[in-house]
């Protein structure tokens, strides 16, 4: 079976971090370096079909728990805490409550339970509308990415995805093919009866609406022990617009 690839900071408590949809581990690197500064084996995981890890056909939250599971079994995790922000959340979620032994402390970053709609069609329109045939450099890239997302932070998001493949050809890190062909699998629901009993926490961007106040119930369904806290003036990447607070409210819940 393929591994998943990953970066390990630090020695300690083992503490797992789950990217979002189209990033990787890297993105968590200054984060992940700071955790472990302070007592933690940090794991940066790609997903499968982004960053380094391998590419699949096949995607869904159940088989990105496996993945994870079988990752645990390999480096001799039997106990970690476990971060996952928006896609990586909803693995993280779905993980808990499957494995609920292997977990100790839960943090969900900006994303809840429910259901949420198809909603990245443009970002991946504008993906899908690069061909690296005529595509030479990131600059290139960037003004043609330009033309279905104006957002430029969104776009330097992305571009963090490109690499040179050989000497002559740049190319996605992340399996955009399967990603777009499965994107219905990104919104689903945490199933029903999916409950972890243990300390969770889920912190939500002031100005995102990926967690609103009426999904508060159903958080408390699945994670009876869950809090819900809110940093203003983040949006939805809420650890990459607010680090130093994001830092500060999950180590001490991590520490507590």
């Amino acid at each position: 079976m393929e591994q998943l690839y990953s970066k390990i900071l630090g020695q300690g408590k083992p503490l797992i971090i789950l990217h979002g949809f189209l990033g990787m581990s890297d993105n968590w690197k200054t984060l992940g370096n700071q955790y472990a500064q302070n007592g933690f084996e940090v794991h940066l995981i790609d997903q499968r079909n982004h960053g380094r890890s391998f590419h699949s056909d096949a995607f869904s939250y159940e088989l990105m728990v496996e993945d994870l599971h079988r990752y645990c079994r390999e480096h001799q995790l039997n106990q970690i805490d476990l971060i996952g922000h928006s896609m990586g959340g909803k693995t993280a979620m779905l993980f808990a409550t499957t494995y609920p032994e292997m977990v100790e402390k839960l943090i969900v970053a900006d994303i809840s339970p429910k259901y949420y709609p198809v909603h990245h069609q443009t970002i991946l329109n504008g993906l899908l509308s690069i061909d690296f045939n005529v595509t030479k450099s990131r600059k290139e890239a960037d003004e043609q990415l330009s033309r279905y997302i104006p957002e430029l932070g969104i776009r330097q998001f992305l571009l963090k995805n490109i690499y040179w493949k050989d000497k002559e050809e740049l190319a996605f890190r992340f399996n955009l093919t399967a990603l777009n062909d499965n994107i219905e699998e990104v919104g689903k629901a945490l199933p029903e009866d999916a409950v972890f009993n243990k300390e969770t926490l889920f912190v939500k961007g002031g100005k995102s609406e990926y967690i609103t106040p009426q999904d508060e119930p159903l958080i408390k369904k699945h994670f009876p022990e869950a809090a819900v806290s809110t940093i203003d003036n983040a949006g939805h990447w809420v650890q990459a617009e607010s680090p130093k607070m994001f830092f500060e409210t999950t180590l001490q819940f991590l520490k507590c």
